[in-house]
């Protein structure tokens, strides 16, 4: 990959110069009082603490409020595998979004390898340090792997956002569509372009939310997944036993016959007639970017109510509207997982927050409404512990 030297007048460089993070002292230094209580000889009478009972850890550390952003570079954004030092300034982003929206520590970590056992020991060994791990832009099938495992050996929560962010702000937003069409999730027809690690996320939000699984149609770049198709991976067999009940083959034109819902989350580009051949009043979130897969004026031509992933058009279907709140929740709860059922709470209230104000161009909040992320934490962490995974 080659690209143009920075700009030193780039705002863009600018902003960059030097990084977006940095690390600020919370306590004083200002006297050999303050070096003695902060450092030695006092931090080791809390070590001493912390070993005889190790969940003082919360207490008296940085654990309870801090997560790790961690990659391997491998699917960042719309650019690819770029490895893991081109990933830094996503990563760091990340964490002055946690930081912003949630009042949540999060540190940036780009693991400078791409085995799946090699990140599921590095993270098992750094997990002491933080009170939660969000996984990035780690590419399928094996962000799945990856999270299922760091998700069974460690006692805090483990949340992959290209999956779980994006399902669960997709399903917020579907959740307002059907409530200002005067629809039902369960009648829709849903089409999702793409069964990557977001297609699958989105797919089972879906389901889990009240979308009928059998109503649901996922195209892949060759096509719909049916149950007789050959070559699919393992988890495309799933997605395939799980929907299309009607059997439908073909490709994505033939899938939008007469649907309800398109969820593009697949970077490739969907043709006008497809868009065109949806049932009346459809539902377009196509999510890509920067290019979505249909644009949002032509869309617009078709349906009647359009999303993208975008924030120079309405309805910015963005995950900042999940992780900050879904981390704050569950690090209040001190949750030891992150449930299914605190994904859909974080779900409804996100859908909440603008429910009494639907517009077509308003079926989300946008993502600086400082009402977003406080009612999601409270969300998940009631639901936290209806589930039983809290500790606190």
């Amino acid at each position: 990959m080659s690209s143009p030297a920075p700009d030193p007048a780039d705002p863009v460089f600018q902003l960059h110069r030097g990084g977006k993070l940095a690390v600020a002292s919370t306590v004083p230094l200002a006297s050999r009082e303050d070096l003695s209580l902060a450092y030695t000889p006092g931090v080791a009478r809390v070590c001493e603490a912390i070993a005889a009972d190790p969940s003082l850890v919360d207490d008296y550390t940085w654990v309870s409020h801090t997560v790790a952003v961690v990659t391997d570079g491998s699917a960042v954004l719309g650019l690819g595998n770029i490895g893991p030092r081109a990933a830094l300034p996503v990563m760091e982003g990340k964490a002055v979004l946690f930081k912003q929206f949630g009042g949540v520590d999060a540190v940036p970590v780009c693991l400078d390898t791409q085995d799946t056992e090699e990140i599921i020991a590095a993270v098992t060994a750094l997990a002491p340090s933080f009170g939660g791990i969000n996984l990035e832009d780690i590419s399928a099938p094996r962000c799945f792997e990856i999270e299922r495992r760091l998700d069974e050996a460690l006692a805090i929560p483990v949340f992959h956002d290209d999956q779980h962010g994006t399902a669960i702000v997709v399903l917020a937003a579907l959740r307002n569509a059907a409530t200002l069409l005067d629809r039902k999730l369960g009648d829709l027809r849903v089409v999702v372009s793409g069964a990557g690690a977001a297609g699958v996320a989105v797919t089972k939000m879906l389901v889990a939310g009240g979308v009928n699984p059998g109503q649901v149609v996922v195209c892949d770049s060759r096509g719909i997944l049916h149950a007789d198709r050959t070559g699919l991976t393992p988890t495309k067999i799933e997605l395939a036993a799980l929907t299309n009940a009607d059997g439908r083959r073909g490709g994505i034109v033939e899938a939008l016959r007469g649907a309800d819902v398109l969820i593009g989350v697949s970077g490739g580009q969907i043709p006008e007639e497809g868009v065109a051949d949806m049932a009346p009043s459809g539902v377009v979130f196509a999510l890509a970017n920067p290019t979505p897969e249909v644009h949002p004026e032509v869309a617009a031509r078709h349906v009647a109510v359009v999303a993208t992933g975008r924030s120079d058009y309405p309805n910015q279907i963005n995950n900042v509207l999940a992780f900050p709140g879904v981390f704050r929740g569950a690090l209040d709860a001190r949750a030891s997982r992150i449930t299914d059922a605190m994904k859909l709470a974080a779900a409804d209230a996100i859908a909440g927050v603008v429910a009494d104000t639907l517009e077509p161009d308003a079926i989300v909040p946008s993502p600086l409404d400082p009402r977003v992320a406080p009612a999601v934490a409270e969300a998940v962490a009631e639901a936290a512990r209806r589930d039983g995974v809290a500790r606190a």
